[in-house]
Parts: C-alpha cells; structure tokens; sequence
C-alpha cells in the first residue's frame, strides 16, 4: 500500500510538477522507484492510495509502455508495438484507489481495507526513497508479534548544534546524527490494524492510530541506520537528482 494522495504542498503548485509521487529522479517518477524497489523483494502488489491529481498517476501507469519506449503505430490495425527497450515492461498487479480529495493518511488507509487479502501487509508513503532491507524488516516484524512495525531512522540536523555554558559556547557540531529516532515509513502491519482506524476522513495515521498502537506496545520499531531520503521540497528533488546524476544511488537494488 502506498500513501500517494495528498497534495504535496511544500512542493509547490507552482514548481511545473504534476503531482508529487511523478516528480522526477533520474528521469523517472519517484513512485516508480519505490515500486521498483519493492520488486527486487518479489512484492508485485501495490495499492496506490489516490487523491489530488489522481488522473495523473493513473494515465501514468496506463500510458507507462509507449511513454517510456519507442514504437510503432499501425493506425489501421492493431495498435502500438513496442519496439526498443528503454525501460521494460514491469509485471505489477496494481490497484488504483481513489481515496478522496481531502481525505488523510489514516482515512486513506481504512479506505482501502476491502482490497487486503493477506492477513499482513505492508505501507509506505510516496515520496520518499531508501536502501532498508525489506525481507529484514519483515523477519523482524514476525519475530516481535506485534500489529505493526515501522521502520526508524536518525536523521542528521540540518544545523549546527552548540553546547553552551554561561554564555559561552562549548561544544559545536555542524549537522549532527540526532538522538531520537524518527518515522521513516516502510511498515509491516497485520490486519488487526484497521480496528484502530476510524471510518472519518479527518483520521491520520501518524495522530491517533499510532498512539493507541503505542499505547498498546503493539508498534514495533526497525532500527535502520542505513540511507533514507525523503523528497518533501524542491530542495529535496534537486538532492536526490543529483545523487543519481554522480550515480550514487543506495536505494537502486536492480540493474
């Protein structure tokens, strides 16, 4: 399941973007790289979270093949005929889900709990990129036993950070590894997670479900000390483009 309906605000609406999750890296949409990402752990199946700009991510994906390869067109026979291979034809079983303009996180979750089959599975959210090892993180969801495991980072301030004393400062770290561990997304959850989800549109996931769910010691915790980026801004685009451009690229786990 992947969050990918908001209207990604600190973008921009003025920044050229259609919708957040197809902003580009490397030429292709971020949600494709997440995707792809989850591929190489043989996770074929995705639900996409739809909102703002749904139509976007869905003429996308329909359109994928011809948009991304040559072609060739018999106008008075069958159709398009894909013939280069610029990038393959990807085998995912996906739903497109509209879960509403305005609706949140949590909203958007419970929305979709009529197309969860398994007894667990996992979300995460659609703009953000990183190497954590998925068959690890579910290994150690099974071995917790709890309703829900998400995976936590610690991300480095984007400060300086001083030790000050009377005055006078003692200690000065420019951008520091920070302490406390933060939500990074990429979660396992079992289906006893819709009971903590209300059917409001005004639910969100990271509010009240998460804290009932703590509350409850039924959240676990992945400790993850590897990369993680999340693309919020344009500052955050421009980052990750060039990493890609100086082909370092610790969340690209296929060819």
């Amino acid at each position: 399941m992947i969050l990918c309906g908001g209207k990604g605000l600190r973008m921009g609406y003025d920044s050229g973007i259609t919708s957040k999750p197809l902003a580009k890296v490397g030429g292709m949409p971020i949600l494709w790289h997440i995707m792809k990402f989850y591929k190489q752990f043989k996770i074929h199946e995705f639900v996409l979270c739809l909102g703002f700009k749904q139509e976007a991510i869905k003429d996308y994906f329909v359109n994928m093949d011809w948009r991304n390869n040559d072609f060739r067109l018999k106008t008075n026979k069958s159709g398009v005929k894909i013939i280069s291979n610029l990038n393959s034809q990807e085998s995912w079983n996906i739903i497109f889900a509209d879960t509403g303009l305005e609706t949140m996180t949590g909203g958007r979750i419970k929305r979709i709990q009529k197309y969860i089959q398994e007894d667990e599975f996992m979300l995460t959210y659609g703009d953000g990129v990183s190497d954590v090892n998925i068959d690890a993180l579910y290994e150690f969801h099974k071995q917790k036993g709890k309703i829900a495991t998400v995976t936590g980072i610690r991300p480095r301030s984007g400060y300086g950070v001083m030790d000050v004393e009377e005055g006078v400062v003692t200690k000065f770290e420019e951008k520091p590894i920070m302490d406390r561990w933060i939500n990074a997304g990429f979660f396992v959850l079992n289906k006893g997670v819709f009971d903590y989800i209300s059917d409001d549109e005004k639910c969100i996931w990271e509010d009240e479900p998460i804290r009932q769910l703590v509350l409850d010691r039924e959240l676990a915790v992945y400790q993850h000390d590897g990369f993680w980026q999340p693309i919020d801004t344009l500052k955050d685009l421009e980052v990750i483009n060039e990493m890609w451009k100086n082909n370092k690229r610790p969340w690209v786990n296929w060819e």
